[in-house]
Order: C-alpha cells, then sequence, then structure tokens
C-alpha cells in the first residue's frame, strides 16, 4: 500500500474530456492517413503496418479509426489480404510505390466502415476508395515487392507534398 501525500475528493477534481468512443455509423467517410508505422505481430512471426485514419467529412469529423495491414505473416491468406488493402489505398490516394511508411502520411481517401459487435465493439475498414472523382484503376496495379527490388528506400515526397 502507498500513502498519498494528501486526500483527494471527487467533487473538487476536474472533469476531463473522455471523448465519444461508441463505433461510428456503417458507411463511406473521408479520411486523412494521419499516422502509419510497421509493428510485429503478436506472435513475432509477422509484421504489419499499423494506420490511423482521422475522419475529415461527411459527419465525424476529427474522429480517429485504426486499421491493420499484414504484409507478412504466418498465414498466407492473412498476408494476401494485407497485400490487397495496401494495394488498394495506394491506388485510392495515388501512389504507384511505396518503399517507406511515410509515403502513404497525408493521403487523402475514402473508407468504407462497418460496425463489429461483441466483446469488443468497434469500427472495420471494408473498402477503400478514391476521393474526387479519380478512378483508383488509373494508378498502376500493385505488385508485391521481391527480395530482388529490395533496392535502397526510395525518400521522395509523397504526390501531394510536392509543390
Amino acid at each position: 500500500m502507498a500513502f498519498l501525500d494528501e486526500e483527494f475528493s471527487v467533487d473538487t477534481l476536474p472533469t476531463g474530456n473522455t471523448g465519444n468512443f461508441d463505433p461510428l455509423p456503417e458507411g463511406w467517410y473521408n479520411a486523412n492517413i494521419t499516422g502509419a508505422e510497421i509493428k510485429p505481430t503478436k506472435a513475432g512471426d509477422g509484421k504489419y503496418i499499423a494506420v490511423k485514419y482521422t475522419i475529415t467529412g461527411p459527419s465525424h469529423q476529427g474522429r480517429v479509426i485504426f486499421g491493420n495491414l499484414n504484409i507478412k505473416n504466418a498465414s498466407t491468406k492473412a498476408e494476401e489480404i494485407g497485400r490487397q488493402q495496401l494495394g488498394e489505398i495506394m491506388r485510392a490516394i495515388g501512389l504507384a510505390k511505396v518503399s517507406d511508411t511515410d509515403q502513404l502520411i497525408g493521403g487523402s481517401l475514402g473508407i468504407k466502415l462497418t460496425v463489429r459487435t461483441g466483446d469488443y465493439a468497434g469500427n472495420e475498414i471494408k473498402g477503400y476508395k478514391a476521393l474526387g472523382g479519380g478512378s483508383p484503376a488509373a494508378v498502376a496495379p500493385f505488385k508485391p515487392v521481391g527480395p530482388s527490388a529490395a533496392a535502397a528506400p526510395n525518400k521522395a515526397a509523397p504526390p501531394w507534398a510536392k509543390k
């Protein structure tokens, strides 16, 4: 047990901004990618890209949604799905190639949310699309990078950051 230096009363403590963490209604939302980093899988035998999306409209502006893209996984099906999703994101934000997760940050796209129920209710991303009427098919199809293509990473600025 550890004694506090003073006594705290709930009546005198400030109330915090608890925020609303209820799942967003199902549907399409505009979003910006505001974070992307590589993390190891729980089992330690793979890795995924943890992507942070910030909603920009048409409603719920400022809410944050998280999604994971398996890029290396013991399950070939999980890896295939993750790479397919990465390709959909790249086409939606107009990138033909990615060698660094920072290249995804700042990209704007549409994301389709569904509601997951059960022990942990939340949103899942079930689709990606380009904004502004642009066709995602206009960008070259995603091709997985093999070991032979592992050249020095290109640190060029993403297309939306160029002036």
